[in-house]
């Protein structure tokens, strides 16, 4: 991990913790498994005002690519439910796949579990989306 923990903004950090906790109450078992995972990794997570933020780090609509070791990429942006829109490349906070990724860095590798079995996905590139976070905004 190339910060060492997740790195997220503030006011992210506060809606991503108000999504986890409506998550709770559904009953997608792949889902709650994430949200766990991404739980316990928030305990130890680097919290940093808007300004401090690296250009680098996964957050609210950012445009991610990842690769796997077996050769594939994927191109999506990371977004709140509300806006999800998966034909269109816009990736759910609360999905596997997007409770994943956020907070980790260009360059870090995560292992995802497929039903063939597990792989390392790297994050080749990050962009930063020009749209700001509504912090007060819950879905």
């Amino acid at each position: 991990m190339k910060y060492g923990n997740l790195v997220i903004e503030k006011k992210e950090y506060v809606l991503l913790k108000k999504l986890m906790n409506l998550s709770r109450y559904y009953k997608d078992v792949t889902l709650g498994k994430s949200i766990k995972k991404l739980n316990s990794e928030m305990e130890s997570a680097k919290i940093c005002d808007e300004k401090d933020m690296p250009k680098d780090v996964i957050r609210f609509n950012s445009t991610i690519t990842i690769v796997s070791e077996k050769g594939w990429n994927k191109e999506f942006t990371l977004v709140t439910p509300a806006e999800s829109d998966v034909k269109h490349g816009k990736i759910s906070l609360l999905t596997p796949m997007g409770s994943a990724v956020i907070g980790y860095a260009e360059g870090d590798t995560i292992v995802w579990e497929f039903p063939a079995g597990e792989q390392n996905l790297t994050i080749e590139k990050v962009e930063q989306g020009n749209q700001k976070l509504n912090a007060s905004m819950v879905l």
